[in-house]
């Protein structure tokens, strides 16, 4: 059992004390030079096996009953780290070990679990998937955890928002809570306005599903200050600044920043760090209705800045402005913003590979140093100065969606800035939350990005 699951689903991995079977990773120079079984080497041989990468062949008994597996490395085995992701969707049902493989343990039991991920939610007949014997020497409470984390974003993301409204949200945010038992405080509908939240209010008022701010407390207050922000649009239309269809298509996975700080926290505290852990999750439906917000409109927000909105479908920026400001006000030691914020980035960078944008030279260097550790692609974007004139309103202190259409991820990394103090230690992370296609750690569809390297970097900082 996983620490916390939304969706209940197996162990990818077995016990000891079954009976399973072996599997021999190995690189093409194994084969040739005979450096694995006899027998294993004899099949693999008559076969004509290359141990090309990703490359599996089942090896039978003598008397023709499944004996084993050849699984191929290729001839840099380094260059894949989560290659053995494969063998979740290659092998046949059954318990299974690695015999041989030069990889580090802990890197294939995680490509292992990565790859075992499947959502089916909504399949009459869920598949039954092989398991994979946890190495001995790997860390097996951290790699379990991590996975939940990751399983946790990639559910969250993955479910139709007819299922994962503003409500269903809370509730599995509630739930995660619960499991930690982390306090729990909720904000919802005309209370953001008493509250001081109103571009929170502005943007998700229109929706049948009632805007809220969700916040979440744990550890001990005399621990130091980690706060977590995630944009939590459930779906978004793009407003009265209406999306085409193609581009609503993916719009489930645009609260994917909050799915992805949900998943840290339950790292942070099932790991129990010394940390006074906050996570905060602006919640809202961009929809379009008789009360949508407009084209034109001005809105205060919790900062007391006030912002002319240019575009309806620039509403991630506004929720986390008065979340970002709200954190703030409690002078965090170090403060991490997700959001799947602009196409910009994926321009940019692409799907994979999420950039990431702090002022704080010290903090870049030791999250990239993370992100090359844990094999969880991060790259540093600049928050240059030269485009924050950029963000200057019509008749306002700021718009939320600056013209010409160039950098915009950046700029909307500068407009998020406007809301930390000057002297924080913030980071903020602009995710896809997507994976277009297939890939050896896992299927096409939700994904979390950065954690596993921000956790790190975090565990090794407060351990």
């Amino acid at each position: 059992m996983l620490p916390y699951q939304y969706i209940e689903r197996p162990s990818p991995f077995c016990q000891k004390g079954g009976g399973t079977l072996p599997v021999f990773a190995v690189t093409p120079s194994h084969v040739e030079q005979g450096a694995i079984e006899p027998a294993a080497l004899d099949w693999a041989r008559k076969a004509d096996f290359k141990a090309k990468l990703g490359a599996l062949l089942l090896i039978p008994t003598p008397d023709g009953h499944l004996g084993g597996a050849l699984f191929g490395l290729g001839s840099a085995p380094a260059e894949a780290p989560f290659l053995t992701g494969k063998l979740a969707r290659l092998l046949p049902h059954g318990d299974w070990h690695i015999e041989t493989a030069p990889l580090c343990a802990n890197r294939l039991a995680m490509g292992f679990g990565l790859g075992s991920y499947s959502f089916d939610r909504y399949r009459a007949e869920p598949p039954i998937q092989p398991r994979l014997l946890m190495p001995a020497d790997a860390d097996g409470n951290d790699i379990r955890r991590q996975l939940a984390g990751v399983y946790l974003a990639r559910d969250l993301i993955n479910t139709p928002a007819n299922d994962m409204g503003p409500a269903k949200l809370e509730e599995v945010f509630r739930a995660l809570a619960a499991h930690y038992k982390a306090e729990v405080k909720v904000t919802t509908g005309d209370a953001l306005i008493g509250a001081n939240f109103p571009l929170v209010h502005a943007v998700g008022r229109a929706s049948a599903e009632a805007p809220r701010l969700l916040e979440m407390r744990w550890g001990k207050p005399n621990h130091p200050k980690l706060t977590l922000v995630g944009k939590g649009v459930c779906f978004d239309t793009g407003g009265l600044d209406l999306k085409p269809a193609s581009g609503m298509a993916l719009m489930k996975k645009d609260m994917g920043g909050a799915a992805n700080v949900m998943a840290l926290a339950l790292m942070i505290m099932d790991a129990k760090l010394k940390v006074d852990l906050t996570v905060i999750v602006p919640v809202v439906e961009n929809s379009v209705s008789a009360n949508a917000f407009r084209p034109g409109d001005v809105y205060r927000s919790r900062k007391g800045l006030t912002v002319e909105i240019d575009n309806t479908d620039a509403e991630g920026r506004l929720i986390l402005a008065d979340a970002l400001a709200y954190a703030d006000e409690s002078a965090p030691q170090l403060l991490i913003d997700m959001a799947t914020l602009t196409g910009a980035a994926r321009v940019a960078l692409g799907p994979d590979l999420p950039p990431y944008y702090t002022d704080d030279a010290t903090l870049a260097a030791d999250i990239a140093a993370s992100a090359l550790e844990t094999d969880d692609p991060l790259w540093r974007m600049p928050l240059y100065r030269g485009y924050d004139k950029d963000l200057k309103g019509k008749i306002a202190d700021l718009t939320n969606a600056p013209s010409g259409g160039m950098a915009g991820s950046i700029t909307a990394a500068l407009f998020l800035k406007r809301f930390v103090s000057s002297g924080r230690q913030w980071v903020h992370l602009d995710v896809y939350g997507w994976a277009p296609a297939e890939r050896a750690e896992g299927p096409a569809g939700g994904e979390a990005q950065g954690i596993r390297a921000l956790f790190h970097h975090i565990s090794t900082r407060f351990a």
